[in-house]
């Protein structure tokens, strides 16, 4: 069966390339820098139903995009979650938090303006992040 992307996670993000195993995206939301990492096998709702080579790998690629993050965006905090509750698709979010961003200290699920980027500032934003994300091994962009 081949991979799809939630109709969800295709609408609120760009895809920013592919990882041996994961999608990047980036949300529109114009917070953060947010990352999205989607694991490519279709039907997977939960990390304990990957193989366990898989999720060495998944673990692996979380912390190659985290490192990036922190070293591109120097944030105060990265939170990383794997929620779900909207989009059952396996995702994980990682996300730069800042002390003076609009939902600090609170997690940004329910505490942001909801404001989307404009098209040509997601665009310049999408290409940067393909740009620092082709320090990871493996990393082929979108």
């Amino acid at each position: 069966m081949a991979f799809t992307l939630h109709p969800r996670l295709e609408a609120d993000t760009t895809w920013l390339g592919d990882l041996p195993l994961c999608r990047v995206l980036l949300s529109k939301e114009d917070i953060g820098p947010w990352l999205i990492l989607v694991p490519k096998i279709e039907g997977i709702t939960e990390i304990h139903h990957l193989s366990d080579d898989d999720q060495v790998r998944f673990i692996k690629e979380s912390s190659s995009l985290a490192t990036v993050l922190e070293q591109k965006s120097h944030p105060d905090k990265i939170n990383i979650g794997a929620l779900g509750n909207m989009v059952s698709q396996l995702h994980i979010h990682h996300i730069a938090r800042f002390q003076d961003d609009v939902a600090w200290p609170g997690p940004i699920w329910g505490n942001t303006k909801g404001i989307i980027r404009e098209d040509a500032q997601q665009d310049d934003t999408a290409s940067q992040w393909k740009a620092h994300l082709s320090s990871i091994d493996g990393f082929v962009e979108a």
